[in-house]
């Protein structure tokens, strides 16, 4: 048998993962109300679980792209997301704030690896023209899961519980790993399925043919960070990565503080911004693609890089500018703008590992990138409350000096955006 555009298939699956991915780690915050009423606890015990849930959630990204790097990415997101959908399960037999660590420890380490085990796959399985918008479908499910998020967790809660509801979520990820296993047989050359024609689209704009040997060993992380390139990718992701999550977990306080919002306004509202995001996500691979048609790779990153890096500044000067106390609708809009040029670079700088390294290190630089980002944004998270004590604009005038920061790394660091030569045998 032979299936048509087997590649799609692969990445769709990624972006429908991403979507449960971000269904499960939305579900504690919406649920958390009746949550910390029934186990006694308070939003200090709150605050402890966000943290524990950030701090192995950075681990985890570095760990899991080692992991994938050794067993492969089929093998691999069966792992992480058994892990999280066991996590997701087990939150609904936490007793207290220990068991409760525990499950989100686990949840953060689980989750974390869908991000470098997505940019290892589109490695993989896409053409270099190609990677920049099967990038935007996978980062589409994360917009797309906040899309989703709060009204069917609101629905399930409201005829199972938050028990039950955990148990639900969390056995729809493990019926995720059979389409995955089935359609994710193998690698595209041995792959039974793929078309001859496809398989070799996609292997002859590989950027070296692999090897056994270097299939078994990759290259060490020392190696890795001897060159300027990768600490390009790492410099723009500590920069940009607060951005997405400062709206993502401090957007709710502040539409209440701010325009006095109820949560059931919040729900209503919010969601108009992440398809901002999830638009973004799709138009920005999808504009790279359309440039490489007659520039080059390093031209057509790096102009998509900067569109979406100018879209989020352009926002953020209007957030702070024009967004008044009566307006709060103005603020969603102008939020869907950020978050759309947020989606728009994030692609393309996530595609960076792939362009500049082997296969076997993909993975390696991938994960120690999402680590780096997830550190800068344990930063932003402690400093937020700090610095927001009368108005939020202290912490938008910051992320808009991020913005071009992450843009401008990624210029000076990586002077053209091209295969590295890398030593895998170590």
């Amino acid at each position: 048998m032979k299936l048509k555009n087997l590649r799609w298939w692969v990445i769709t699956l990624i972006c429908i993962a991403t979507v449960i991915n971000y269904i499960d780690r939305t579900a504690f915050g919406v649920m958390w109300p009746e949550m910390g009423k029934d186990l006694g606890m308070d939003e200090a015990d709150y605050a402890v679980m966000l943290n524990v849930f950030m701090i192995t959630y950075a681990l985890g990204k570095f760990l899991s792209g080692k992991l994938y790097d050794k067993i492969g990415t089929r093998l691999g997101f069966v792992f992480s997301i058994t892990l999280w959908s066991a996590a997701a399960i087990l939150h609904a037999f936490a007793r207290g704030l220990l068991s409760l660590s525990i499950v989100r420890a686990m949840l953060g380490l689980g989750e974390a690896g869908n991000w470098p085990g997505a940019v290892k796959s589109n490695g993989e399985w896409h053409p270099i023209k190609e990677r920049a918008i099967a990038q935007g479908i996978f980062n589409a499910g994360a917009s797309l899961g906040s899309v989703i998020a709060p009204a069917l967790i609101a629905f399930l809660y409201a005829h199972f519980g938050w028990r039950t509801t955990f148990i639900i979520l969390g056995l729809v990820g493990f019926i995720w790993i059979l389409p995955w296993l089935v359609i994710n047989k193998a690698k595209p050359e041995k792959h039974p399925w793929i078309t001859d024609e496809e398989k070799r689209m996609i292997l002859s704009d590989q950027i070296a043919p692999s090897t056994e040997k270097n299939e078994e060993k990759g290259s060490s992380l020392a190696k890795i960070l001897s060159y300027r390139e990768s600490w390009g990718v790492l410099v723009s992701r500590f920069f940009i990565e607060p951005i997405w999550w400062l709206f993502v977990g401090w957007m709710p306080l502040y539409l209440n503080s701010k325009f006095g919002f109820s949560i059931e306004e919040i729900g209503s509202t919010i969601w108009i911004s992440y398809l901002g995001g999830m638009a973004g996500s799709i138009l920005g691979g999808w504009v790279c693609g359309k440039l490489m048609e007659k520039h080059s790779v390093d031209y057509s990153r790096k102009i998509s890089i900067l569109i979406g890096g100018i879209l989020i500044f352009l926002g953020l000067m209007g957030i702070i500018f024009f967004v008044k106390g009566n307006n709060p609708m103005t603020f969603i809009y102008i939020v869907a703008v950020v978050l759309f040029g947020f989606q728009f670079a994030i692609g393309n700088i996530q595609t960076l590992s792939s362009d500049l390294l082997k296969g076997p290190s993909v993975g390696t630089l991938a994960g120690l990138a999402g680590t780096i980002a997830a550190v800068s944004v344990i930063i932003m998270n402690w400093l937020i409350p700090k610095i927001t004590t009368v108005s939020y604009t202290p912490a938008f005038i910051i992320i808009a000096v991020l913005a071009p920061l992450a843009v401008l790394s990624i210029y000076i660091l990586i002077r053209k955006i091209k295969p590295v030569e890398l030593d895998s045998i170590q």
